[in-house]
């Protein structure tokens, strides 16, 4: 009969770790009765439930998937009609440009230099332009800060004893004495028709600020409570909301931002979707260098075969339209998320309160005793009976019983863990269970942890 072969020690250590990776395992918990650490204990967690329920799901509404930044189109349409000194001015003349883009300007004041033609003349008052002869103006030389081509000549100045050099342009140049004209007490009339439809490409959800009735835009104003969805402001209104003085602001000129807000909560009906709006003063008021706005264009002529130019430099008031916005829908994921992260945070409780417990309240290693079990990681092999001398198979002698034993140690306070002890009557090689040592319980599941309660 063939002997069974034995297992090799590999393939035992493996089966154990399989069946090992099967047994259950539970934290050790001990209940500490110290009213101060308990109460310190529920407020922290009661400050992270509330930080979680009302500022994450309530403020931040984080159970939504949400989506920042809509696709957005804007059309703007401004309409008023006003006379200055000489002219009246209507919108193809102070709109720039014309197209009704979210970016326009309205001209509130202009500066006249007329009548201009392409001939030789005094060079504006700049410090590099000015002269005492002939010899201080090189021909052909030009200025980033002047208006012409220098001819070479050193010639009287429009007005008093000072001379400049000469340049080819159009003259006569712009100066000081220009005729101004300013459109600023009925410019604040002025009314500006702001269309924006706005899309979640994501949601598939897109909305306009306009009510779809053709006769409600011809007799409405914008008003935040009973016309929302009438987007027609006055441009005096605009300058009032953004703080700022119409006339002295029509005088110099500046920018202001129409912004149009659009927070859509998509679990509500789409008429919980509205815009919101608000304005504000974009260039630097306290600036002189910066602040203001002006730019020049001009109008030109044919007068007897001869071309001629108006020159007119514009102050205005340009409205930047900026839309931004953000929607969001209830999406199980993101839920999902928020939930695990408050239940995670929920234990930093615990972990204070521990570093509390075993850093300031730890005398004399009571509660870091009841804490940590030290297991040793592999445990020492069984002791094995050894023989009194001299001794063969004869029953064990009283003075052999009280001899020499050995026993294994208990490698924890669980009473699980006591092992019989056994001496060996000397010369009989027969164990015989020690005097007053208790035998091994029968084995039963091992439990890692218990539950203690360790008084304050």
């Amino acid at each position: 009969m063939e002997a069974t072969p034995e297992r090799q020690p590999g393939a035992v250590g493996c089966l154990r770790c399989f069946w090992e990776f099967w047994n259950y395992e539970t934290p050790k918990v001990i209940v500490v009765k110290n009213r101060n650490l308990g109460l310190l204990y529920r407020g922290v967690q009661l400050l992270i439930l509330l930080y979680f329920i009302w500022y994450v799901f309530i403020v931040q509404k984080g159970y939504q998937e949400r989506e920042v930044g809509p696709e957005s189109s804007v059309f703007t349409k401004v309409k008023g009609v006003a006379r200055s000194h000489g002219k009246v001015w209507d919108v193809k003349e102070y709109v720039r440009p014309a197209e009704g883009g979210s970016v326009f300007s309205i001209i509130t004041r202009v500066e006249v230099t007329p009548a201009q033609t392409m001939a030789t003349c005094p060079e504006v008052s700049i410090p590099n332009a000015t002269c005492d002869s002939d010899s201080d103006c090189v021909a052909g030389e030009t200025d980033v800060l002047g208006n012409g081509e220098r001819t070479g000549r050193c010639v009287p100045y429009y007005s008093g004893p000072g001379k400049t050099c000469e340049v080819l342009a159009w003259c006569p140049v712009e100066t000081g004495q220009t005729v101004s004209e300013s459109l600023g007490k009925m410019a604040a009339q002025f009314t500006i028709l702001i269309k924006n439809t706005i899309r979640f490409p994501r949601f598939m959800f897109s909305k306009g600020n306009v009510k779809s009735n053709n006769g409600y835009l011809k007799s409405c104003t914008f008003n935040e409570t009973t016309d929302r969805y009438c987007p027609i402001f006055r441009l005096g209104a605009i300058a009032d909301w953004a703080g700022e003085n119409f006339m002295a602001l029509a005088e110099k000129g500046g920018v202001l931002g129409v912004i149009i807000s659009w927070n859509c909560n998509l679990d509500l009906p789409d008429s919980a979707c509205t815009p919101s709006y608000s304005f504000r003063r974009l260039d630097p008021r306290k600036s002189p260098a910066s602040s203001g706005y002006n730019y020049r264009f001009a109008k030109y002529y044919n007068c007897n075969g001869t071309t001629t130019r108006s020159l007119i430099k514009a102050y205005g008031i340009r409205l930047d339209v900026i839309v931004h916005g953000q929607a969001g829908k209830f999406s199980l994921i993101p839920t999902i998320i928020n939930l695990a992260a408050a239940l995670t945070s929920v234990g930093v409780g615990s972990f204070l309160c521990d570093w509390i417990l075993l850093t300031f309240m730890n005398k004399n290693e009571t509660y870091s005793s009841r804490k940590f079990d030290q297991v040793r990681a592999s445990p020492s092999p069984p002791c094995r009976a050894l023989p009194c001398p001299g001794q063969g198979s004869s029953p064990p002698s009283s003075s052999c019983r009280r001899g020499r034993h050995t026993a294994l140690q208990r490698p924890s306070r669980s009473p699980s863990t006591l092992l019989p002890r056994h001496s060996v009557h000397e010369g009989s090689g027969v164990g015989v269970p020690a005097v007053g040592v208790p035998r091994a319980p029968p084995h039963r599941p091992r439990i890692k942890g218990t539950v203690g309660v360790v008084p304050a």
